[in-house]
């Protein structure tokens, strides 16, 4: 996300929120990544990073820039420079293969004997320049010195430590100089399993403290005695670490694949989510709120940000009138270059109807908590989409996957059912058949809030209508969803024959009979028409629908499909509101239990909230506020990548696409944005960039749980 339009919506948001901030007093830090912009000539790749007296400098392969007044100042005095230092004096010490040159003008180049050496590392103190080389140590104090030390060896890092201490981290072991006196320590005391081989140095506490990194860990030699040692088993999530940064409470690392901060808990960086490239070449610390990462391809600029849940909520809301309301539909929208908000467009996609359902029952919510009359605008607005789903099949009760202008150009589902765009009756439009039960949970559930919370006389009798249609088709087509050629759709069935005696309703047995149970006990409510309640009890008299639902969520050793968990909960909910007072709602409580032991682990926030609502406890509702606040402002799909990583064990049951999947949940930071009917094991997810989605995932649990009380 461009970091000017970032800082624009957060300043808008926070000022437009400031009025009614008594609605939510607790605040929390929301981190949030932009790009720095640097001039041409730096080129991308940035080597170092440098604080010196209230300024940032940069160092490229290319030279030196600060930026002063909004401006970059700086000299473009090579192209080929590899590492830098800065000495006691704020000076900068630039090294290319075998030239050493500082920001005054000093030029040195490699002694003859180490001429096909290539520099690796500097360290200025006092009036000597120590240069690790891929064949060991040099210092240089007018003239140069071979120290014989590492001799054969890449020495990748030096660090001073307490009065003349001297570490170097090496390929053949980890140096240390005291008392004038050089030792490598992987000789008779460093842990044989690092390999001998280190990568990165740091000091803390004054040089009492000097934390490395080794092949598989990161380590502290302490001088009181309190070393300490973080694998991947401790959280470690992956190595090896080449830059090491210490800062107040915590510790910043960074690899070739991502960056790490270990504070009270353990933070990964990977992707352009979070960074420009995943080569980690250093790490500026600004504060406890604001870092700077230097990347092959440029600068991430991490901060965060103070705000609160509705200041968050309202980013969402801009991002969907920008960006996902195709003609009242809201789902995700495409991005012709990756990553470019600029280029986003809006598509249909098959689940059209779901999904932007999820949006009006976040708006329902909304406009229950607020009254704000823009929530109510768009929940009507929303409601009409869904009302035309409808009518423009020109099928009674049935309604469309999509829709879309006939003039709209439109993308071919890529399911494995087949699904084809049909012409409404007036041919102005076209709509996308073989409807779901998905679209027919959406909208049940969203148009009942919304004939709840938000709809007026008119459009009370509208929502009314509209289901009468929608539930007689299903009931009068012996409990099928009938489509356009007559037949029924692939998974509009809940006929008794085919949910109680059909091998091929095994899986979807218990979920489909809570749904069906569902859709009645809704209408019945809505439209007061007893034939609703009258089929309710035959399904559960005649056919065992009530005692079905005690199967609904299907797990190992079965396969257990997420994608059906919104299908699930979505029906438990509805259930809750109008079948509370039924004999049949300990029936449904009880297979609420145990879907929930099931799902609980998976911190899906939506889940926990229904969950408190309907088993009226509390169901880890500070998991679903951890799982709100840690999601993230930028919606764009970016590739995540986890596979790699040493802190999360693997599952070694494939998921139900044979993908791999860790035995507990990737954290939300760490893993894909798109989280309602996904795997949130999964390791490695994601589309590249090329789309960004609504934010309903955080819009509806947010504003149910307002409603509810759950949380300010």
């Amino acid at each position: 996300m461009n970091f000017k339009d970032l800082i624009f919506i957060l300043l808008i948001v926070l000022a437009t929120n400031s009025a009614r901030a008594q609605i939510e007093t607790k605040t929390y830090f929301q981190e949030i990544k932009s790009d720095i912009e640097l001039p041409d000539e730096s080129g991308e790749n940035v080597i170092k990073l440098f604080h010196i007296d209230g300024e940032i400098v940069v160092v490229s392969s290319n030279g030196i820039y600060t930026k002063q007044n909004k401006e970059w100042q700086g000299k473009t005095n090579g192209k080929n420079w590899r590492t830098a230092c800065m000495d006691e004096n704020n000076h900068i010490w630039l090294a290319a293969e075998n030239e050493i040159r500082s920001d005054f003008g000093t030029r040195i180049y490699l002694p003859e004997s180490a001429k096909h050496d290539t520099i690796l590392s500097l360290l200025k103190t006092g009036t000597t320049l120590y240069v690790g080389t891929t064949n060991g140590l040099l210092t240089y104090d007018e003239k140069w010195t071979d120290t014989k030390i590492a001799k054969g060896a890449r020495v990748s890092a030096i660090q001073q430590g307490k009065d003349d201490e001297m570490w170097l981290a090496t390929n053949d072991g980890l140096y240390r100089r005291a008392n004038g006196i050089w030792l490598n320590l992987d000789d008779n005391l460093m842990a044989s399993g690092n390999k001998r081989t280190y990568f990165s140095l740091a000091e803390q506490k004054n040089g009492n403290d000097i934390i490395y990194g080794s092949m598989y860990s990161v380590g502290c030699i302490s001088g009181a005695g309190n070393h300490w040692i973080w694998r991947g088993a401790d959280g470690f999530p992956y190595g090896p670490v080449t830059t090491i940064h210490p800062s107040g409470k915590a510790l910043w690392m960074g690899t070739d694949k991502g960056l790490i901060k270990k504070d009270s808990t353990w933070h990964y960086y990977l992707g352009k989510r979070w960074l420009p490239d995943d080569k980690v070449n250093d790490v500026l610390v600004i504060d406890d709120h604001t870092v700077w990462v230097a990347t092959p391809k440029g600068i991430s600029l991490l901060r965060n940000v103070e705000m609160t849940l509705e200041q968050k909520a309202a980013i969402y809301e801009e991002v969907v009138q920008k960006r996902h309301n195709r003609r009242g539909l809201v789902n995700a929208s495409r991005l012709s270059v990756p990553g470019d908000l600029s280029t986003s467009k809006t598509i249909n996609q098959d689940n059209d109807g779901l999904w932007t359902a999820t949006y009006l029952i976040a708006e329902c919510f909304r406009y229950a908590v607020t009254k704000e009359p823009e929530a109510r605008e768009y929940a009507m607005r929303t409601f009409e989409a869904l009302e035309r789903l409808e009518t423009v099949t020109g099928i009674p009760g049935l309604p469309a996957r999509s829709y879309a202008l006939t003039t709209d150009s439109v993308l071919q589902s890529k399911s494995p059912h087949p699904k084809v765009w049909r012409p409404s009756p007036d041919k102005n439009w076209q709509w996308l058949d073989d409807t779901s039960s998905d679209e027919i949970v959406g909208h049940m559930l969203a148009i009942s809030l919304f004939y709840d919370l938000v709809a007026d006389d008119d459009q009370k009798i509208r929502i009314r209508n509209l289901v009468e249609r929608t539930m007689n088709h299903i009931i009068d087509n012996d409990f099928h969803l009938i489509d356009y050629d007559g037949e029924p759709t692939r998974w509009g069935v809940w006929h008794p024959d085919s949910i109680n005696h059909s091998a091929n309703w095994i899986y979807e047995k218990g979920l489909y009979s809570l749904e069906i149970l569902s859709f009645l006990k809704a209408a019945y409510y809505i439209t007061g028409n007893p034939k609703f309640e009258k089929t309710y009890h035959y399904l559960i008299d005649e056919h065992g629908y009530a005692a079905n639902s005690l199967q609904t969520k299907m797990y190992g050793p079965f396969e257990n499909s997420h994608s059906d968990d919104i299908l699930t909960y979505f029906s438990y909910y509805s259930l809750y509101r109008y079948a509370k007072q039924d004999k049949y709602w300990s029936t449904y409580k009880k297979s609420l239990e145990r879907t929930w032991a099931v799902s609980q682990p998976d911190r899906m926030p939506v889940w926990n909230i229904i969950t408190s609502i309907a088993l009226n406890r509390n169901c880890d509702l500070h998991i679903a506020l951890e799982e709100l606040q840690q999601y993230p402002v930028d919606l764009i799909n970016w590739t995540m990548l986890n596979s790699h990583r040493w802190d999360l064990q693997e599952d070694r049951l494939s998921d139900r696409s044979n993908k791999r999947q860790a035995t507990q949940p990737i954290p939300t930071p760490e893993s894909g944005i798109w989280r309602w009917n996904t795997n949130p094991r999964q390791f490695d997810t994601g589309a590249n960039g090329m789309e960004e989605r609504s934010g309903t995932y955080f819009l509806l649990p947010y504003w149910m749980g307002r409603y509810y009380n759950l949380f300010d």
